[in-house]
């Protein structure tokens, strides 16, 4: 199969799917007990629900309820209450105006784990920031509710907090977008259009809305990827007859280096965080797989062995883990493996699971899950949905800006 008939029947598969979704690890097991009070003040019941969604969300919470508990940052919690519902940890607070004064406790030892104020404009980031906050002091790891991601669903590219909600059209076409990934930086998406009558590479600024084009080279021009310092794009260009890699600039123009030398097509890059290399998806092996190159050419060496094709490639934030999407039996599902393990593990098994890309802090994996938006941990335990507008043909997990 070429490598434009293979893009074709997925994004046809992706557009006749029904929505899919299973969740999986919603036992208790390995989860951290906490009740969320409702905080005092304006909005405060509204923030707690989002804070509840969010830790709930994540996988690695069990939310306890206490009915219609009301807890301000100065109020001494019923300790016996709180272990009564089962749980270990209690987050209470008071809202002032655009902040919160939030604390965190130990209802078994009745000590007080952490207390920040916390200020935001937008009373949904107020919330999640405070969940950040709470995920971070419990687990050690930097939480992932308070950033946004995007997608594409036919003619238009969608921004939109973590939980899906929030959402906004950042960018409308008379024909198909393709294909958004995020600058480093979060102020920028990089996406295709064939408006022009062919794929190319544009990059829209998210705080003025304008927009340039990156890659617009004779042929097709498609797959961004950004340099991880992001001055660059590695982008999959056909001006010499076939699909290869090439560097341009982010802010357009006629510079290019190519990076990829095959016979067949090599699409689809991605850096490794410290700008080493790429994975690219190539069809040299004589079906698509998952291979990594330097930045200075050589050989590519494969990366994926299960799976009749391996599409889409990650790398995790740290550099140590792959995930990518993966035809088993007739049907696309994410897997994920460690880089040098010879191993992989399905995270999925939603049938036109495609397009993954790894939260920020590496502990999540976002995909478009036929024809929405899905989310599953890095470990397989957690699977769930979350909102979407339109038909999902692209997803890109936006980093940390704060």
């Amino acid at each position: 199969m070429t490598w434009a008939l293979f893009v074709a029947v997925v994004f046809y598969s992706v557009a006749q799917a029904q929505v899919n979704v299973e969740l999986r690890g919603s036992g208790s097991a390995n989860k951290f007990p906490i009740v969320v009070a409702n905080f005092e003040g304006p909005n405060g019941a509204q923030i707690a629900n989002i804070i509840r969604a969010d830790l709930t969300r994540s996988g690695q919470f069990e939310v306890k309820s206490t009915g219609d508990l009301t807890l301000g940052a100065n109020s001494t919690p019923d300790w016996a209450a709180i272990s009564q519902a089962g749980g270990t940890t209690v987050a209470y607070g008071t809202v002032n105006g655009n902040s919160v004064d939030y604390r965190l406790a130990d209802a078994a030892q009745q000590a007080q784990l952490d207390a920040k104020n916390i200020s935001e404009a937008q009373m949904r980031r107020l919330a999640h920031r405070v969940a950040d906050a709470i995920y971070e002091k419990t687990t050690g790891v930097r939480g992932i509710f308070a950033t946004r991601v995007a997608y594409t669903t036919g003619r238009q590219l969608v921004v939109a907090d973590a939980d899906g909600e929030g959402r906004k059209v950042v960018a409308s076409s008379s024909s198909s977008l393709i294909s958004p990934a995020w600058s480093p930086d979060g102020t920028r998406l990089a996406y295709v259009s064939f408006e022009g009558g062919k794929p190319i590479v544009y990059v829209q600024n998210l705080s003025t809305g304008g927009r340039t084009v990156a890659a617009n080279f004779k042929g097709n021009n498609s797959a961004p990827a950004w340099s991880p310092n992001g001055s660059q794009l590695a982008v999959a260009l056909s001006q010499g007859g076939i699909s290869q890699i090439y560097l341009v600039s982010a802010g357009g123009g006629s510079s290019q280096q190519r990076l990829t030398k095959s016979a067949e097509i090599d699409t689809e890059p991605f850096f490794f965080p410290n700008g080493s290399g790429i994975v690219f998806t190539s069809d040299r092996g004589g079906s698509a797989q998952i291979y990594r190159t330097g930045l200075r050419g050589g050989a590519a060496s494969r990366l994926t062995f299960s799976g009749s094709q391996n599409v889409s490639p990650k790398i995790s934030p740290d550099g140590s883990k792959l995930v990518y999407s993966s035809l088993r039996g007739g049907s696309y599902v994410i897997a994920i493996s460690s880089l040098g393990s010879g191993s992989d593990q399905v995270l999925t098994s939603g049938g036109n699971d495609l397009s993954p890309s790894f939260a920020p802090n590496g502990m999540q994996v976002l995909y478009a899950a036929g024809g929405g938006l899905g989310i599953v941990n890095a470990d397989g335990s957690f699977q769930a949905s979350i909102p979407s507008s339109g038909n999902v043909t692209g997803a890109a997990w936006g980093p940390f800006t704060k």
